[in-house]
């Protein structure tokens, strides 16, 4: 479910049941030609549907952050995770395609593509999703 499907009059009573925020971050610095930045965000899609599409109900996907900081964008991240949970969100995932960036504390869950540049496998991401709900970590 996208932030944008939420009106504010059903929020508090949607937000027992979703509680996890799908965060996606493209990791673009800026110094990326067109052709790039438009694989990047074509990726980041993809790996956005192994979450969206099979949890549908549960998870809500806020806005992307298209591009970070020299430093891997870390204190933005930790201070917009740390955010995100005061709002009720009991559970944080973080989808980058960016292989600059690394997972960080802010987040309970980490997904990106392998060292190889590949997506991770449907089967992979949705056991990992439902680990950190059942508390079993990622």
């Amino acid at each position: 479910m996208k932030f944008s499907d939420i009106p504010s009059s059903k929020w508090e009573q949607l937000k027992p049941y979703l509680d996890t925020c799908l965060l996606p971050i493209t990791g673009l610095t800026g110094g990326e030609p067109p052709y790039e930045a438009t694989h990047a965000l074509e990726q980041l899609r993809d790996l956005m549907d192994l979450i969206e599409i099979p949890f549908k109900g549960r998870v809500v996907t806020y806005p992307a952050c298209h591009y970070v900081d020299a430093g891997g964008g870390t204190d933005m991240l930790d201070k917009l995770c740390t955010a995100i949970r005061t709002i009720g969100f009991r559970h944080i995932i973080v989808v980058t395609v960016s292989s600059e960036l690394s997972p960080h504390s802010g987040a309970d869950l980490w997904i990106s593509p392998g060292e190889d540049g590949l997506l991770p496998e449907a089967g992979s991401v949705s056991n990992a999703v439902q680990a950190l709900w059942n508390g079993l970590g990622a």
